[in-house]
């Protein structure tokens, strides 16, 4: 017989192509993408959806509330002119309604993609790595660079639905459909280049939370750069600073959607994307699974007394994030202060916010204490979501197998919970004392009352604490009650609180569902009244909830 009569289908065709793919390392990259997008099912149509709402949402309110040109133009004048109110959002481009938009809510839009990518990116390579899953998908026909693209992937998907729906909705609220597509490309384009620098930062780190340190400290030093460089007051005719072009955030302003729009700057964040994805893909084949490239640093060759009890240990763990949160609490409130300087005037180039304040009989006083109690009450939801994470910590703790060793030993169950529970009552106290005092020197330092602002701020801020900690106590009951669903169900209370504080108002709810947030009690400060009712109430639901948390938690099984 001829070698001609054996053509045919080769039955072991398929094995080589797998073997093949293998070898390239992106074997299984569909399923793993599959995958993750069923475990972030919920997470993705959130954040997407959150995003779009707070940039159309404003291009909306703008347009309700500044419906003439001439108001538009004085809101321009007053915000363009503010050093504070341009280090929080940015320079001005133009008093039109896209413009302001853009103004408002680009840069923080940009953010919040940014934080979304950040997430997903890490959830999926260096968490997994570091829980196990990885090194276990990866004994079958898996590719070594898979996970990579498959996380590569799953955060591409939303930034790209972020600016195709913002592409659909910001026409419909009257803006111009050539510069929706170009603020939408901006903050599209921003998630992926944050999802680039994700994916170096889960190869250097051999842990999630310091990939997640890494990649977040290039957002913050991002936004700093975009800040000094946007609020320098010699660079208001001359144009950027080269610091805000040094800025990936600032790059959704320098596009300039709705003023002669800059296409071409669109293509720094996908440069900084693809140079990312490229560098991951490199150094990830380089080095060992469950491994990072930034080398270890020595700990010291005995523990110190402080870490002989739980106590310490929680402090040990949760010492460097607490860090990390107090130093964003100080830029951002310091800021937010030094904004309340001018903010009278800049709420005045509304006739529909200046009836709204006559009508509650207000002056410019009462306008500058409504912006800060508004910051503090802000304040207070940021440290309640913080305590929150330091106290899911005992969960991940106890599914990672390190809660038994603590507890082998004479501590107890109820002992090992609370001191995670204290570090996140003091780290919450610390926190809005930061606020406090941040906020209370920015607007002190340029109304000549650094001293007694302080004083007054500091008040305001720890108003929010008994808040806060009912929140966390939330956190601490289906911790100890309902451990399998203790993330999803602290964290659905927490977006819930948000959702009423964003939108309670607005839709006009009913007080017995505001009531439900423990924020609707607590004192509005400075400017009004202190009942100690309230926070009394609150400090006892917040003692029992941890109570029967921590009840629960000596009943149940661990693990």
């Amino acid at each position: 017989m001829t070698a001609a009569a054996h053509v045919g289908p080769d039955p072991a065709a398929p094995r080589r192509r797998a073997a093949l793919a293998v070898r390239t390392g992106l074997a299984g990259t569909s399923e793993l993408t599959r995958l993750a997008f069923r475990r972030d099912r919920i997470a993705l149509p959130a954040g997407v959806y959150v995003i779009t709402a707070l940039v159309a949402g404003t291009a909306y309110t703008f347009r309700r509330l500044y419906p003439t040109p001439a108001a538009r133009a004085a809101l321009a004048a007053a915000g363009g002119t503010n050093p504070a109110l341009r280090f929080l959002y940015g320079r001005l481009d133009g008093d039109s309604l896209g413009s302001l938009t853009t103004w408002r809510y680009g840069i923080w839009a940009g953010i919040f993609a940014a934080l979304m990518t950040v997430f997903i990116v890490i959830r999926h390579t260096r968490t997994d790595e570091e829980a196990g899953r990885l090194e276990l998908v990866g004994s079958a026909a898996v590719g070594r660079q898979a996970a990579l693209a498959a996380a590569l992937l799953t955060a591409a998907v939303p930034s790209v639905a972020v600016a195709g729906l913002l592409c659909l909705v910001l026409p419909l609220v009257h803006l111009p459909a050539a510069g929706s597509a170009a603020l939408a490309l901006s903050i599209g384009c921003c998630g992926l280049a944050f999802a680039g620098i994700a994916a170096v930062a889960a190869q250097l780190s051999a842990s999630a939370r310091a990939a997640r340190g890494i990649a977040l400290g290039a957002l913050g030093v991002a936004f700093v750069l975009r800040g000094v460089g946007d609020s320098d007051p010699h660079t208001g005719a001359a144009g950027p600073s080269w610091l805000s072009w040094a800025s990936p955030l600032a790059w959704i302003q320098l596009v300039r959607p709705f003023a002669s729009a800059r296409w071409w700057v669109l293509a720094f964040p996908l440069a900084i994307f693809a140079a990312g994805t490229a560098l991951a893909f490199g150094l990830a084949a380089r080095r060992d699974l469950d491994a990072g490239l930034l080398p270890d640093r020595p700990g010291r060759a005995t523990a110190s007394a402080f870490l002989h009890g739980p106590f310490g240990l929680a402090w040990r763990l949760q010492r460097g994030a607490l860090l990390g949160w107090a130093v964003g609490y100080a830029f951002t409130f310091a800021a937010t202060g030094a904004a309340a300087k001018g903010v009278g005037q800049l709420l005045g180039t509304s006739s529909a916010l200046e009836r709204e304040i006559a009508r509650l009989g207000g002056g410019q006083a009462a306008i500058t204490n409504a912006y800060l109690s508004a910051i503090m009450l802000l304040a207070g939801l940021v440290a309640a979501a913080y305590a929150v994470s330091v106290i899911l910590r005992l969960r991940t703790e106890e599914t990672q197998d390190r809660a038994e060793p603590v507890l082998a030993t004479a501590t107890s169950r109820v002992r090992w919970a609370l001191s995670h529970v204290a570090v996140a009552v003091a780290g919450a106290a610390l926190l809005l004392a930061v606020a406090g005092v941040a906020a209370g020197l920015g607007y002190g330092l340029r109304a000549g009352s650094a001293g007694s602002q302080v004083a007054r701020m500091l008040g305001a801020a720890m108003g929010q604490l008994p808040s806060a900690l009912a929140l966390a106590a939330v956190a601490v009951l289906v911790f100890g009650v309902l451990p399998r669903a203790c993330v999803a169900s602290a964290w659905t209370a927490v977006g819930l609180v948000v959702v009423l504080f964003l939108f309670g108002q607005v839709l006009k709810l009913s007080h017995w569902v505001l009531d439900i947030s423990p924020f609707t009690h607590a004192p509005r400060l400075p400017g009004g009244t202190v009942s100690a009712a309230p926070l009394l109430w609150l400090c006892l639901a917040a003692l029992a909830f941890s109570a029967a948390g921590l009840a629960g938690l000596r009943r149940r099984d661990i693990g």
